[in-house]
């Protein structure tokens, strides 16, 4: 195999299909309520509310969407909106601009292709202007009842240092994280790892608080001596994750995260910590 075919399809987790199930049980238990933090009535209001979080704590959406779906309460309300309506309403959740057209065209498109429902589909929701993978897997997973497994740079961190996968690609760590579940775990898995980097296996770790230190690869490279925030660690699979230890400098959005372009997925290069200034919002609407 080439190497580009090799970093297409990602490096093999450390961990087995069974490891991999047992770990993610440990935080499971560890985050026994763990679950999407948007506040959400039905598919629409959860698509909706993903669609802002991009770039945006959830706490700051909850303190938007109430008002935002009294006035446009489906599809087809908030399509005929203009962006001009949209924009002052969702301007605390940042990027209101791409978000705007973000979901003008998605309200539109769900009322034309789909008839003002929600697609029930991974190709039918990432079609949908400003959706992409990780949103759709939320509205899957969450909302419609359908196995979804959605990555976000907090997955890509967890996975990674664990060694339960192994890519920066959000897809590649998906398909990984898939392959070692059941179906019906996979949005609950999701949650706990999203969970467990928001918590505990932040940027800066704190490991002390980690149920499952002893299985993973970040914590045994740093070695008994070692300082649990050692700025450089290498994996037992000779991956190297950097920690920056600066504060973050002013402008940057949480955990440094940005949109990358092209798709507004979240940079996959976060999977190891790394904090990035935040970039003008983009002239398009992207896809998260």
């Amino acid at each position: 195999m080439s190497k580009s075919a090799k970093a297409r399809a990602g490096a093999t987790p450390t961990k087995s299909a069974a490891e991999t199930r047992a770990v993610l049980s440990k935080l499971e238990k560890q985050h026994p309520n763990a679950d999407t933090e948007l506040n959400y009535s039905n598919p629409y209001e959860l698509l909706v509310a993903t669609i802002l979080s991009a770039q945006c704590t959830d706490e700051r959406v909850n303190q938007v969407t109430p008002a935002l779906f009294k006035r446009y309460p489906d599809a087809r309300a908030l399509a005929r909106a203009s962006t001009d309506d949209l924009e002052p309403q969702i301007q605390p959740t940042g990027f209101f601009r791409a978000k705007s057209r973000s979901l003008h065209g998605m309200a539109t498109a769900v009322v034309e292709k789909h008839g003002g429902e929600i697609p029930k589909t991974m190709d039918g929701l990432v079609e949908l202007p400003g959706v992409g993978r990780k949103t759709a897997n939320v509205v899957l997973g969450h909302a419609l009842g359908v196995p979804g497994l959605p990555v976000d740079r907090h997955v890509l961190r967890v996975a990674n240092r664990i060694g339960i996968a192994r890519s920066e690609d959000p897809e590649i760590v998906e398909r990984q994280l898939c392959a070692a579940l059941p179906p019906k775990r996979w949005t609950r898995s999701s949650d706990a790892l999203i969970l467990h980097g928001r918590r505990i296996c932040r940027p800066k770790p704190l490991c002390d608080r980690c149920a499952v230190r002893q299985d993973c690869d970040y914590y045994r490279a740093l070695g008994p001596s070692a300082p649990v925030r050692s700025p450089w660690v290498r994996s037992e699979s000779g991956t190297v994750f950097e920690e920056r230890r600066a504060a973050m400098p002013r402008g940057t959005g949480r955990g440094g995260a940005r949109l990358r372009q092209g798709s507004g997925e979240v940079s996959p290069k976060l999977a190891s910590g790394q904090g990035e200034r935040r970039r003008r919002a983009p002239r398009q609407a992207k896809k998260r």
